[in-house]
């Protein structure tokens, strides 16, 4: 994975996508796109209205699925490249 000169502390990444997982409600997330630009979003968690079958079908184990309350629609962090997470 190229971070593009951006510094991740993968332990630390991981340590935000635990807390991330853990909140309920609203969330920002700060963090690193695969295509190298950093975004902020405003998520919920535990949204599976929209989820067909109520689930991700996403590894979990590399990515964190939350619902954008911008875009109204769901999207996937990937673990090792969280900045920032407020609102826990």
């Amino acid at each position: 994975m190229q971070n593009f000169g951006i510094k991740i502390d993968p332990v630390q990444s991981r340590a935000l996508a635990k807390r991330l997982e853990e909140a309920t409600g609203f969330v920002t997330v700060t963090f690193l796109k695969k295509d190298g630009t950093i975004r902020k979003m405003n998520c919920r968690m535990g949204v599976t209205k929209y989820l067909k079958g109520g689930e991700s079908k996403l590894n979990a184990n590399d990515y964190v699925t939350v619902f954008d309350m911008t875009k109204s629609s769901y999207r996937a962090i990937n673990r090792e490249t969280i900045l920032e997470v407020k609102g826990i």
